[in-house]
């Protein structure tokens, strides 16, 4: 059952890094390219390190086995440890997050700049 529950949780623990580790590397590149400045500066990139280490262990470490886990088939020598579902989830989330962080990004100030108008226009 403890064998079955850390291997879940290496699982998880995997697809959180690599999730994150896709999207900042792709923002760090990508932003640099077209802004010739990187989005993200070294201290905030401490910070995302720090913020992503910390969550992942809190995962690893603090879900206790179930007894559900024991009616499962273990899973076989060969079994990749990111399988096809997995991968799914990882670029699944990573072009959620890249849509978000690139249209506030690109798209930001002005996002901002229209909401401020229409609060002036309302008189709030």
């Amino acid at each position: 059952m403890w064998g079955r529950n850390v291997y879940d949780s290496i699982s998880k623990f995997l697809q959180f890094q690599l999730t994150v580790n896709v999207v900042a590397v792709i923002v760090a590149f990508t932003g640099a390219c077209i802004t010739q400045d990187s989005p993200l500066k070294a201290v905030q990139m401490l910070w995302v390190n720090l913020i992503m280490d910390t969550f992942a262990s809190l995962a690893l470490a603090t879900e206790p086995p179930t007894e559900a886990l024991l009616l499962r088939k273990p899973y076989g020598r060969n079994k990749p440890l990111i399988s096809r579902t997995m991968m799914k989830n990882i670029l699944g989330h990573a072009v959620y997050q890249l849509t978000l962080i690139f249209t506030l990004l690109f798209v930001g100030e002005e996002l901002g700049h229209a909401r401020c108008s229409a609060h002036r226009q309302l008189g709030c």
